[in-house]
């Protein structure tokens, strides 16, 4: 196994030591989840570029990185509803389309056609990380502030900062989403109604 790949590996295993920490009362266990966290963001990139740089590219390492990114936002974000830090409905939005676009790429892929990301997806993901980090760094601002703790107009403020990061993320995973299945639609329907008349040839398409 490669080094890019045991970093996407790594990621999905902290992702779960994050999740543990979150429920851990105490500042400290608040800021050991918010740097690890930014540690497993920052492999997302880092396994992509030594990827590239030294030749390392592999099926596996492909297959094993989108997972990892969808194990690691879905994963504290189901954390967070189960917290009470954000609606459930629009981690549900969230999560539906993940689970959608990469049933879809599946279903592409069998076709041996390549759905790659387009910069609506990249836009969401980052959204996505950013809007993370904020819910991180507020819950350590909440458990760090000296007593009696943060004052009510502090606190509406970093409330309707974690609301406006999210509400940015539920439009642009929608967005995004739709603009995936428009854009594709006449490329599936094609894929499907020629998988029983003739050998396709790969193609790649971009998300």
């Amino acid at each position: 196994m490669t080094l890019p790949t045991k970093l996407t590996c790594l990621r999905i295993v902290l992702t779960f030591v994050i999740m543990g920490l979150l429920f851990v009362p105490g500042p400290q266990a608040k800021a050991a989840a918010l740097g690890l966290f930014l540690f497993a963001a920052a492999t997302d990139w880092l396994d992509g570029e030594l990827a590239r740089r030294w030749g390392q590219t592999s099926p596996l390492g492909a297959l094993l990185d989108p997972i990892a990114d969808k194990v690691l936002v879905l994963g504290l974000f189901l954390a967070f509803v189960q917290l009470r830090l954000l609606p459930a409905w629009m981690v549900l939005v969230i999560a539906l389309r993940e689970f959608l676009i990469t049933g879809v790429r599946l279903f592409a892929a069998s076709r041996q056609v390549i759905l790659s990301a387009a910069k609506e997806g990249k836009h969401k993901t980052v959204s996505q990380m950013v809007t993370i980090f904020v819910v991180l760094a507020v819950m350590l601002a909440k458990e760090w502030a000296p007593l009696p703790g943060l004052s009510p107009e502090m606190a509406r403020l970093l409330d309707w900062t974690v609301r406006g990061c999210l509400l940015v993320t539920l439009v642009l995973t929608v967005a995004s989403g739709t603009t995936f299945f428009w854009r594709h639609r006449t490329v599936l329907a094609q894929r499907h109604r020629k998988t029983e008349e003739e050998p396709i040839t790969p193609q790649k398409h971009r998300e």
